[in-house]
């Protein structure tokens, strides 16, 4: 028999992973038996810029005692006086993966992706690494192309020895092969959401600008103008002191509080689902608070 999950330090939820329908090595099926054997309480997957992954897993067998909520994670443009490299990223749960605006905005995502690969792997080619549009797409399982499947044919390749070496050298902001991306712009990503019964939750703060400091309480309060719901407070790169940070942020605006590890399977093999890199764990009093919020939603 179960011991009840709270007096389990082991226990826990994990509302932010990857499978193979966007980044991800592992299919929703394997990360919901990975969720089981870690004795999660509950779990959300949360694919870039697509709910087939979600779509999946709640269509899914789930094992006893373990809940399930759809989500995802928005690329979004961050608002107007906050630039920042690269996107925003909002996570939507409880959302209705059906909803037919949510998916033309996703599929325009997801194309813009399509086009955006084979232009990375251009400039590749033109520096002189040999990379072809087909060894990315041998990567690929369910979902579309994206940057850390150009990374793991690097690492067949030789050319680096892991994901981060990939990113830091060639495929970040200002350098060699970088080719921006479309991006849904942060209202609207907001409104999208919410009109889908969802609830919106600013991912992994500590990135967004000012977001280890103090000063990022001007853009959490002009996102909660926007219709912001909830921070993501429990990250595996948030240290302590953060966790305390993005605690008083959501108090002074009362913003839910959630948390994930972010899981990409082998992609990111330190991180394990639940877990982090060993240290993190996210109270299940956070999926009650939210699974209320999203009645809430429903009700509207």
């Amino acid at each position: 028999m179960r011991k009840p999950l709270e007096s389990n330090r082991l226990g826990g939820i994990d509302l932010h992973t990857h499978s193979t329908a966007s980044d991800g090595t592992c299919t929703p099926a394997e990360i919901i038996q990975l969720a089981a054997n870690a004795d999660l309480h509950a779990l959300a997957i949360t694919d870039h810029d697509t709910l087939e992954g979600s779509r999946i897993a709640i269509n899914s067998p789930l094992p006893d005692g373990l809940h399930l909520i759809a989500g995802l994670e928005i690329s979004a443009s961050a608002p107007e006086g906050f630039p920042m490299n690269g996107s925003m990223h909002i996570l939507g749960y409880g959302v209705d993966v059906d909803d037919p605006a949510l998916g033309r905005a996703l599929a325009d995502l997801q194309e813009a992706r399509n086009t955006r690969i084979p232009k990375i792997v251009e400039r590749l080619n033109g520096i002189g690494i040999p990379i072809r549009m087909a060894q990315v797409l041998q990567q690929v399982a369910d979902g579309s192309a994206g940057r850390p499947h150009v990374a793991r044919v690097m690492i067949e390749m030789g050319v680096v020895q892991n994901v981060n070496e990939a990113f830091d050298r060639f495929l970040s902001k200002g350098q060699p092969a970088y080719v921006d991306k479309y991006r849904i712009e942060c209202r609207r990503a907001l409104d999208l959401i919410q009109a889908a019964g969802g609830v919106s939750v600013l991912a992994h703060p500590y990135l967004v600008p000012g977001g280890q400091t103090r000063q990022v309480t001007g853009l959490i309060k002009r996102l909660c103008d926007m219709g912001l719901m909830g921070i993501e407070a429990y990250y595996p790169e948030h240290p302590p002191e953060l966790v305390a940070l993005y605690l008083e942020v959501a108090r002074q605006f009362d913003l839910l509080v959630t948390g994930g590890s972010d899981f990409h399977g082998e992609l990111i093999p330190d991180i394990k689902i639940g877990r982090g890199r060993g240290d993190l764990h996210v109270p299940t009093a956070l999926y009650e608070a939210l699974v209320s919020k999203i009645s809430q939603q429903k009700r509207i």
